[in-house]
């Protein structure tokens, strides 16, 4: 085995799912930090937590060859005073648990990756955002982020080497934003979303995943980096790849004033859906990383199941979409 331990803290949702799934062939033992305990599967264990007080699951961390901190209530709901004070509070208190407890330890993880969210750029039409040139936008998401990442800065960790991952749109099989894409096609609803002029920084699953054994492997590197597959493309580009790959010929487009009634009903925000994310991964490839999914056609082949992709084990090509999926952003 590559590695002797990993720990994913809120390892349960759709990303720790990969990511577990992505190592479990490359570590001795994988260790889910949980509020429910779950049953052993193989060398995926979970270890119950609260993400709020120290515990016995403080020694999991010792000596851990990667733990990545994927906390943070779901942003596809409604922004109403409760729900924004729960998801800045489900991303702040582990974060800030992690640090100290880290900072604490005598043999702390070597590396500690903590997910941040691309969405922290500004609303970009006009030119690509970077780690370098980007600029920070402004409203409740990129509050948010900025407060994740103070959380996560918060500690000095001197023996575990940090990297904020700011994550695109995560495309993938259930629980990814891709399903209720898919839906939306095979009802015939799959046009441009607002004017279809909004970039979607988007990243597959598999390179997600790829991408934090790269920083692992690679000591050198530390601080923020963008996740995010290196050709954004346009909403009005995604959906017709998608429409194109999946057979379907039209999609209805769904204007901005349908999209904030939509959202009203179904309880989530049209920001999810308008925002302009240009995010570019500029650090990651300057670092050498190569992605294998660059382009947004091979990557929705490879969850479609069209297409030769099968190099590397991960779950079944999806065949219906999922109505619970939630977006990762």
């Amino acid at each position: 085995m590559k590695y002797k331990k990993i720990v994913l803290a809120g390892g349960n949702g759709y990303l720790g799912r990969v990511l577990a799934n992505y190592y479990k062939g490359k570590a001795s033992e994988i260790i889910i930090l949980s509020r429910h305990e779950k049953q052993i599967d193989g060398n995926i264990r979970t270890v119950v937590w609260d993400g709020k007080t120290w515990g016995k699951w403080a020694a999991e961390l010792v000596n851990a060859d990667i733990l990545v901190n994927l906390c943070g209530k779901n942003v596809n709901c409604r922004y109403t005073d409760k729900n924004k004070k729960e998801i800045f509070a489900s991303r702040l208190l582990p974060t800030e648990l992690l640090g100290k407890t880290i900072h604490d330890l005598v043999e702390p993880p070597k590396l500690w990756i903590n997910l941040s969210s691309a969405t922290i750029y500004r609303h970009a039409e006009d030119r690509p955002q970077d780690e370098d040139t980007g600029e920070i936008g402004n409203g409740f998401s990129v509050d948010v982020c900025n407060a994740w990442e103070a959380a996560f800065n918060k500690y000095d960790t001197p023996k575990t080497r940090k990297v904020a991952l700011r994550m695109g749109i995560v495309l993938g099989r259930s629980d990814s934003v891709f399903p209720r894409l898919l839906n939306l096609v095979k009802l015939g609803l799959g046009g441009k979303q607002g004017d279809g002029k909004q970039y979607v920084s988007w990243v597959h699953e598999l390179d997600a995943a790829r991408s934090t054994e790269w920083l692992a492997d690679h000591t050198e590197l530390e601080g923020v980096f963008n996740c995010t597959a290196p050709y954004p493309v346009k909403n009005a580009e995604l959906m017709k790849v998608i429409r194109n790959i999946n057979g379907n010929l039209f999609g209805l487009p769904a204007p901005k004033w349908l999209l904030e009634a939509g959202a009203i009903f179904i309880g989530t925000e049209t920001e999810l859906i308008l925002k302009s994310r240009w995010v570019l991964p500029k650090r990651l490839m300057d670092a050498g990383f190569k992605f294998e999914f660059r382009q947004v056609k091979d990557a929705v082949s490879e969850i479609l199941g069209i297409g030769d992709y099968a190099f590397f084990d991960f779950p079944a090509p999806l065949k219906t979409a999922d109505k619970h999926a939630r977006v990762i952003v």
